[in-house]
């Protein structure tokens, strides 16, 4: 009969705490607060890449040969820039006149005259000095500028052979 009491008041107190525990807490919670600051600075930025520009293959250069090149440029959206491009890696190359040159061993000296535009006219030169090179404002994605390429007629043919120059294009943000 003890055990059994004991077992009751036992169960009584089980019961009765297990009670407590469903029992809302109605106090107050103590709370505090802070503020995260979340920030980005986003800098101007830009990039540029180029594709060839290949006159192609000729006998003569009775004619003139026009053709055209690109440059991508990727500015941060707003961005302001300039685009210039240099005489090239010929001897003797400026922006005003710009020059092919052989390729084959013995032949480096012999040249091609082609100029490089920013217009489809062909009657701005792009060149690499303020007044020369074109302008624009970037928008965040990739812009193509179109470069416009020509060799002009000349009295004489040089030797056959393959003819470049490597201009470098500039861009400045």
């Amino acid at each position: 009969m003890k055990k059994h009491k004991t077992l009751v008041k036992f169960i009584s107190a089980v019961v009765i705490f297990s009670g407590m525990l469903l029992t809302p807490f109605t106090g107050k919670a103590a709370t505090s607060t802070s503020n995260l600051a979340v920030t980005l600075t986003v800098t101007a930025n830009c990039t540029i890449s180029a594709t060839s520009l290949p006159f192609g293959t000729t006998s003569s250069l009775a004619t003139v040969l026009n053709q055209t090149g690109s440059l991508g440029v990727t500015c941060t959206n707003t961005t302001p820039y300039t685009v210039g491009l240099d005489g090239g890696n010929v001897v003797a190359s400026t922006v005003a006149i710009r020059l092919m040159a052989g390729t084959s061993t013995g032949n480096t000296t012999t040249t091609v005259p082609y100029q490089l535009y920013a217009d489809a006219a062909r009657t701005t030169i792009w060149g690499n000095t303020t007044g020369a090179w074109m302008a624009g404002v970037g928008n965040g994605g990739t812009q193509t500028l179109t470069v416009y390429g020509q060799v002009p007629v000349a009295a004489i043919t040089p030797k056959p052979d393959l003819y470049s120059s490597t201009v470098v294009a500039t861009i400045t943000f």
